[in-house]
């Protein structure tokens, strides 16, 4: 019988953490709960490596697309398709700046942390058009709150 708890143990403990990643879901709106118009909710997701994140079109035409620069070393970029939900795996630690491409300039841009905000310099750095500024802007200091 110890022999069967030991190997259960040792299999347990050769599982890979992902046995163990959580699905966050973000919703892609076209009026926010506090009335800002074309957000994603939440606006800031904070995961751990190996989640899961979810987009979900909650209102039409919208899609969720990495944003070029916006990644963490080490991370895989993602496209969207409008209108279609998508799933993404964070693995690398850092800041994942997303973006809805049909309403970027209207500020419908959002954030994954993952573990510390290791780019952070990096994704402050970005050209944000339009509105997207301000929003990155509300982003950037929801982080550096740690909130």
């Amino acid at each position: 019988m110890k022999t069967f708890y030991a190997a259960a143990l040792a299999i347990g403990l050769a599982m890979p953490c992902s046995a163990f990643a959580a699905d966050h879901e973000v919703k892609m709106l076209n009026k926010g709960s506090d009335g800002t118009p074309m957000v994603f909710e939440p606006l800031v997701v904070k995961a751990a490596p190996g989640d899961t994140i979810t987009f979900v079109p909650t209102d039409k035409s919208h899609n969720s697309a990495s944003m070029k620069g916006g990644l963490p070393e080490g991370a895989d970029a993602w496209k969207g398709k409008t209108n279609e939900q998508i799933t993404v795996t964070v693995n690398a630690e850092g800041i994942y700046m997303y973006q809805c491409t049909p309403h970027l300039g209207m500020g419908m841009v959002g954030a994954i942390v993952v573990g510390q905000p290791t780019n952070l310099e990096a994704v402050k750095g970005l050209k944000y058009p339009g509105k997207a500024k301000k929003t990155a802007e509300k982003i950037f200091a929801e982080i550096e709150a740690g909130s």
